[in-house]
């Protein structure tokens, strides 16, 4: 369903993402992970038609993206790491606005933005400026839009940021349930251990490269460890923030200079 191929893109000069491909199948979902700075924000902008690759292409069921990209755009769904709203509009009213702008007819938009939102336990909260909002409410209505015309793939950034348990655990199943539709979820996160749980594949970037794509269980296998954040730690060759944090702690309790 989603092919990426052989992305670059830098800036002055500096790489951001090298080489990068992956594809995503129609029921799957893929988590995307890779530490700060490594080219996982690059990627899906330039997926999302947020940003130009210097090269590479990125197709949709065979077909470029950039052929068409408010075709698209109607069919995609994305949920971005930060919560991005018109703070002055209610729950309500932001779903209502979402739906026009995708071309829903109003009774159709009435009946999802009012359905979504009691299903997300913000029915109480409909009418009230999203400035009153929390941050896990904000995310909730992010999640709602993203999914107003119900679309084929859906890109999912850091999406449980905020919520709480309830929320984050609705999610989980909302995920499994949207890929047994035959959706295409991208998932990125650090939470590990979710990703662990509900992505088939895992795709890891690091530095700009795809070093990892595979199941979780055959990561851990192949590398011989007891989870995927133990996997993480090698193929990004993470530091060992256990000396790091004593080290921390020694600065911090420097007297003298």
């Amino acid at each position: 369903m989603l092919e990426v191929k052989h992305l670059f893109r830098s800036y002055r000069g500096i790489p951001a993402v090298e080489d990068v491909s992956f594809r995503i199948a129609p029921g799957e979902i893929v988590g995307f992970l890779g530490p700060n700075g490594a080219g996982k924000s690059t990627t899906v902008k330039i997926i999302t038609g947020m940003l130009r690759a210097n090269e590479g292409k990125v197709f949709f069921e065979g077909r470029d993206i950039r052929e068409d990209m408010v075709a698209f755009r109607s069919v995609l769904g994305y949920v971005p790491e930060e919560a991005q709203l018109y703070t002055y509009l209610s729950g309500l009213e932001y779903l209502q606005l979402v739906g026009r702008l995708r071309g829903l007819k109003e009774g159709l938009i009435e009946a999802k933005a009012t359905g979504l939102l009691e299903l997300l336990n913000l029915e109480s909260w409909q009418h009230s400026p999203i400035s009153c909002y929390s941050k896990g409410m904000r995310q909730r209505v992010l999640i709602a839009a993203a999914l107003m015309h119900d679309p084929k793939l859906l890109i999912f950034d850091e999406p449980l940021s905020g919520l709480d348990v309830l929320s984050a655990r609705l999610f989980k199943d909302l995920m499994a349930s949207l890929a047994s539709q035959g959706k295409a979820v991208l998932y990125i996160s650090h939470v590990l251990e979710t990703v662990e749980q509900v992505c088939n594949r895992v795709i890891v970037i690091a530095c700009g490269k795809i070093v990892a794509d595979a199941a979780p269980s055959e990561l851990t296998a192949l590398m011989s460890l007891p989870n995927l954040e133990s996997v993480f730690a090698q193929l990004v060759k993470q530091q060992d923030t256990w000396a790091a944090a004593q080290q921390i702690v020694e600065v911090m309790q420097i007297t003298h200079g």
